[in-house]
């Protein structure tokens, strides 16, 4: 029940991205005169659709049917991905026939590069705009709540927050000279308003301020290790949010719910505690002591050669929270800011993967991951589910605006170049390039899945 769950959120997150994303091109393409032939969702063989020629039907359409430049709106077999087919593009389709058919005034090929290049981007905004949309919803129904503490409870051994000097109990003043009220606006400051920069911490320790300045090299990007900076605010405990059936956690007695208190006599508060002390044994048997409701329990459970036992952690704060709410105006430009803030974030992450900084496997996530995210998101609720979407929402449009052949990018790469030089690529040069671009997502495709399933 839960693969099929799963399956059916993988689905429905997917399906509102690639439609939105496929839209934006729609929009774009008809509002600049373009025909669109083909509005998609899924890919391969038409399953079933509408137009307003032959109406609505199954299978694929006859192939001297004349749309008279209606589009075709339809489903395809294969449910993940979707295209909209623009007239006298070269694009997926890989249509040969450009070369031997006039260019027609409603085609993409006929329209100044401008308009193109609109059209080629639409899709990318509209994404953005989605994000916006969702987080604007969430501020404005829900508010936000924050950790209303700077007292530091957890200070990782061997982490860069204990070689800089930090300590629990220590209450952080500001970062950077900007003052620090809850702990949501530290992470920010670390590894978002200042990164690229050195940190200068405030911190008050037994009464008394001291500044300790840390180098960015020795703070982590957030996508390129498990560990992180090494800190987490007073008050938070391991909670284990998901067993997965069949493992050893779930065979032993262990329940969704249940707050991990101590790992072999060692104190845990969080998901890295857990991990590194149950990958530190694998095979052989751990003793964890767990809180259910107002009890505690021991159980004995031996880690998988790879180091797990089937268990998801997540970490839940229990000391003062500081709520706001917010207006209908109020929330829109938090819901930009929180949008532009994630947009730099995934940009950064990626730049650090191209430059080798950041390590490939770890960083990146296929479609199980995406179904499993979605899935627990769904399960938490439906805001943290729209969150979910609207991060994904934002991660698409950065991958899709790289300057990559096959992705948006990669077309507007093409546009620039033809704006330049005020001639077009061959026909043909377009086709080797989309073939090029395909054939390597293809195989990233294949790599993702592949560290999906085994990684």
């Amino acid at each position: 029940m839960e693969t099929v769950s799963t399956i059916i959120y993988f689905l429905i997150t997917i399906g509102i991205l690639v439609f939105v994303h496929e839209l934006g091109h729609f929009l774009a393409a008809i509002s600049c005169g373009m025909r669109a032939e083909v509005f998609a969702l899924g890919m391969g063989n038409r399953v079933f659709g509408w137009n307003k020629v032959s109406g609505f039907n199954f299978g694929k359409l006859k192939p001297d049917l004349d749309l008279q430049g209606n589009t075709d709106y339809r489903v395809a077999a294969f449910p993940i991905g979707g295209y909209v087919k623009i007239a006298g593009m070269i694009d997926e389709s890989l249509d040969t026939a450009l070369d031997k058919n006039d260019i027609q005034p409603w085609e993409y090929r006929a329209k100044p590069v401008w308009q193109r290049m609109i059209v080629i981007s639409a899709g990318v905004i509209m994404n953005i705009f989605l994000a916006i949309g969702i987080f604007w919803g969430i501020n404005y129904s829900q508010g936000e709540s924050y950790m209303q503490t700077t007292e530091i409870g957890i200070v990782v051994a061997n982490s860069p927050a204990e070689k800089s000097g930090l300590r629990v109990g220590d209450k952080i003043v500001s970062v950077n000279g900007k003052k620090m009220d809850y702990w949501e606006a530290i992470q920010a400051s670390i590894y978002v308003d200042f990164l690229g920069s050195d940190i200068a911490l405030e911190i008050e320790r037994g009464g008394v301020q001291q500044i300790i300045s840390i180098p960015r090299k020795n703070i982590p990007d957030p996508s390129s290790s498990e560990t992180l900076f090494g800190i987490d605010a007073a008050n938070t405990e391991a909670i284990i949010s998901e067993v997965v059936s069949g493992k050893p956690a779930e065979k032993v007695g262990i329940q969704s719910g249940d707050v991990i208190l101590s790992i072999n006599g060692f104190k845990v508060f969080n998901q890295e505690h857990v991990i590194k002390i149950v990958r530190a044994n694998s095979e052989k048997e751990i003793t964890i002591l767990i809180r259910r409701n107002s009890e505690t329990k021991t159980f004995n459970v031996t880690p998988s050669s790879e180091g797990r036992i089937g268990i998801v952690v997540g970490r839940r704060y229990n000391g003062p929270i500081i709520s706001k709410q917010y207006g209908l105006f109020e929330s829109f430009p938090r819901g930009v800011k929180q949008t532009v803030s994630v947009t730099t974030l995934y940009a950064h992450s990626i730049w650090q993967l191209i430059v080798g900084k950041a390590d490939f496997a770890k960083s990146v996530g296929g479609p199980v991951k995406i179904a499993q995210m979605a899935n627990r998101s769904a399960e938490s609720g439906i805001t943290s589910f729209l969150a979910f979407t609207a991060l994904l929402s934002i991660s698409l449009a950065v991958m899709n605006i790289l300057p990559f052949p096959a992705l948006d990018g990669g077309h507007l790469i093409v546009l620039i170049y033809e704006a330049i030089v005020r001639k077009p690529l061959p026909n043909i040069v377009q086709i080797r390039i989309q073939q090029t671009g395909m054939a390597i997502l293809l195989a990233f495709m294949v790599f993702v899945l592949f560290n999906d399933i085994f990684g």
